[in-house]
């Protein structure tokens, strides 16, 4: 027996979540953690949002920048790692080396992905970006 004073949470399952948000699109479900209804009147609903990342100045970044053909299918690529800050960030930094090797690239669990050998170039520009403890 619940009491009136008592909150319940109604959780769905990952199929009736499917078939809740099709039927509600602007409602987004992703912000409220599998709860669909309390009936607690001053129930807030807790999201990430606030959670701020820590941006280290580019002196103190310690960036490693190694070359890598495993699992590539015979092609090399530059691998940049040690970045610490926000994703959009290191998707800029990315967009910029790409840019100045003229080559493609990604950024996937935090690594810079450059496609080709550019170790010397890249550890080169970095360090006039103000990048210094890069190796």
């Amino acid at each position: 027996m619940v009491n009136k004073k008592d909150t319940i949470y109604l959780y769905l399952n990952h199929s009736t979540k499917n078939k809740l948000t099709m039927a509600n699109r602007d409602n987004n479900w992703k912000d409220r953690l599998n709860i669909v209804y309390s009936t607690n009147p001053d129930f807030k609903f807790e999201t990430d949002n606030d959670i701020i990342e820590e941006v280290l100045p580019k002196q103190q970044q310690i960036l490693r920048i190694f070359t890598e053909k495993r699992n590539r299918g015979g092609k090399t690529v530059t691998v940049i790692k040690g970045f610490v800050g926000p994703e959009n960030e290191l998707k800029e930094l990315a967009k910029y080396l790409k840019r100045y090797c003229g080559t493609g690239g990604s950024v996937k669990d935090g690594e810079i992905i450059i496609q080709g050998e550019f170790k010397q170039k890249l550890k080169v520009k970095l360090k006039e970006e103000g990048y210094i403890n890069t190796k």
